[in-house]
């Protein structure tokens, strides 16, 4: 394994999400306070299996929150902290709420997110990365926005973008094309969708730091899936599915965290045992399947 493995808190920072069987994941009732103690003890769990890559942000919820609430001084200087920011939670804590985020990249969204990290973490994230940047945002061309965020990255806190979609390639290479502000980066890759390998690779090799989210695709790389090809592979070779699917991705050379999703303590410690069987491609789907099959997903 090349890749160190991270925890992220989009499923567990807020009562709805859209990985498979995330209803029976959670505490029943999914009241703050349950989601709370179960974050405190998933990120306590992470803590001394070796986990110092914490991942949150502005729309889940009260991650952030549940976050700096569990973070000391002791562990703040010895693990790294991304956030993003650019989608405003809006469910009012409700797993069946008809919208739960909502997308703005605007330099007035980040004015105001900006501080509520700060509030809400203690400080300063290391990184602090654009939320899901697509082809079609006007974030890499607003020149006030990109000049507050070289700000932004002159005061140590590595800025940088999320990607989603069928063209995450293209929204990566369009951003190292600027030159700056830009040096990190958190993309969708798993061995059902790989095209953004090439592209990660690239800004890697440029100095950017990488992270990989969604490598259990969001569930479906999971027993939760069924029986699936991928699942009938893992089988065979003695493999929990999504500590295959978290090898392959902790495999790639330009990988610097693999974040887990976890929910559960039992989720977090098959996450932490990853198992790199080779490449894998006999799974990949072309990206516009992947992302169509995606979108699908309910919010539960």
């Amino acid at each position: 394994m090349t890749a160190r493995i991270g925890l992220g808190l989009a499923a567990i920072g807020r009562p709805g999400y859209i990985n498979l069987g995330h209803d029976q994941d959670l505490p029943p009732g999914r009241e703050v306070e349950d989601l709370r103690r179960r974050t405190h003890e998933l990120l306590e769990q992470a803590w001394k299996a070796g986990v110092r890559y914490f991942d949150a942000a502005r729309s889940y919820g009260l991650a952030e929150q549940f976050l700096g609430a569990w973070l000391t001084p002791e562990r703040r200087s010895e693990l790294t902290v991304g956030s993003k920011w650019g989608y405003t939670y809006v469910a009012d804590w409700r797993h069946d709420a008809d919208t739960h985020e909502v997308k703005d990249h605007s330099l007035a969204t980040f004015e105001r997110q900006w501080p509520e990290t700060l509030q809400a973490l203690g400080g300063p994230p290391d990184l602090y990365l654009i939320h899901s940047l697509t082809t079609d945002s006007p974030a890499l061309g607003d020149k006030d926005l990109l000049d507050r965020l070289a700000k932004l990255a002159d005061t140590g806190v590595r800025v940088g973008l999320s990607t989603s979609g069928p063209r995450q390639a293209e929204t990566l290479q369009k951003a190292l094309k600027l030159g700056g502000p830009f040096s990190a980066v958190q993309a969708t890759w798993n061995v059902l969708e790989t095209s953004v390998g090439p592209a990660l690779a690239e800004v890697h090799d440029a100095g950017w730091f990488v992270v990989v989210k969604e490598a259990v695709a969001n569930g479906r790389l999971t027993s939760r899936a069924g029986e699936t090809p991928f699942n009938e592979f893992a089988a065979q070779h003695g493999v929990a599915p999504d500590s295959l699917a978290i090898g392959a991705a902790a495999a790639q050379p330009w990988a610097d965290v693999v974040l887990s999703g976890a929910t559960t303590a039992e989720q977090l410690k098959s996450n932490l045992a990853p198992e790199n069987r080779g490449p894998l491609t006999e799974f990949v789907q072309e990206p516009y399947e992947y992302w169509s099959e995606r979108s699908a997903l309910p919010w539960i």
